[in-house]
């Protein structure tokens, strides 16, 4: 990636988000750490916190292509596979943001990375970067068997009790899970849902919502194989 220009202040919303980043743990994200001496599958994801429509507070986001073979229509952070020449998880994060949505990176400011998360399914050890939208430029669908659709979701509405519901795995995994799209009939889940939830909690951002109202995973969400529970950060007790 090219030089970037010096740091950009950050707005005032997004300031308790770097400073939060500075003291979270990965145990106040998951209960899932790499093992110790593991060999593990690296990855990195961006979490890019924007200002859309009227300036609204908002996160990118990403619709996994529904006819892939792991992950089907799953809602996620841009992200993906360290590569051999990759500079660390920053540059993995951006480069895999320009890849699948066209993301410019010198147009994000990145100003933190949360601890490293384990994935036990894939074996993946996945850094959350986090980043702010300095200079927007358009994004877009680059391959289609990869990203279905992307989605800004002004952070209000992940913040809404009424968006806020429990989903459940056919494995009889359950854990917190997002409404979101104009019609609020997308499901954001599993390990995407878990950052955000947990982040939110720790900066105290969450306000109450009914954990009993759930929603069976939908059918297009599931992978072949049935028997593989999610890797959800917020799994919930005797869940895991």
């Amino acid at each position: 990636m090219s030089d970037q220009p010096p740091p950009a202040q950050l707005p005032a919303w997004v300031e308790p988000v770097r400073r939060a980043a500075a003291e979270i743990t990965a145990a106040d994200l998951t209960q899932f750490v790499p093992p110790e001496g593991a060999q593990t599958r690296r990855g990195a994801v961006l979490l890019l916190f924007g200002e859309g429509l009227e300036g609204r507070p908002d996160l990118l986001l990403t619709e996994r292509a529904h006819d892939m073979r792991s992950h089907p229509g799953q809602v996620s952070f841009p992200g993906g596979s360290v590569d051999a020449d990759d500079e660390g998880p920053v540059h993995t994060a951006l480069r895999e943001a320009q890849e699948e949505i066209g993301l410019e990176p010198d147009g994000v400011e990145v100003f933190a990375t949360l601890p490293e998360l384990w994935l036990p399914p894939s074996n993946f050890a996945v850094t959350p970067v986090l980043g702010w939208w300095r200079t927007e430029g358009p994004v877009h669908v680059v391959d289609p068997a990869e990203v279905h659709a992307l989605y800004r979701v002004p952070i209000a509405e992940l913040l809404d009790p009424a968006h806020r519901v429990s989903v459940r795995h056919p494995s009889g995994w359950v854990g917190p899970a997002f409404l979101i799209g104009d019609q609020k009939d997308l499901v954001l889940w599993g390990f995407t849902a878990g950052i955000i939830a947990r982040l939110f909690d720790f900066l105290g951002w969450t306000r109450p919502w009914d954990t009993g109202v759930l929603h069976d995973l939908p059918g297009h969400m599931l992978t072949a194989s049935r028997e593989v529970r999610p890797a959800d950060p917020v799994a919930r007790p005797g869940q895991t």
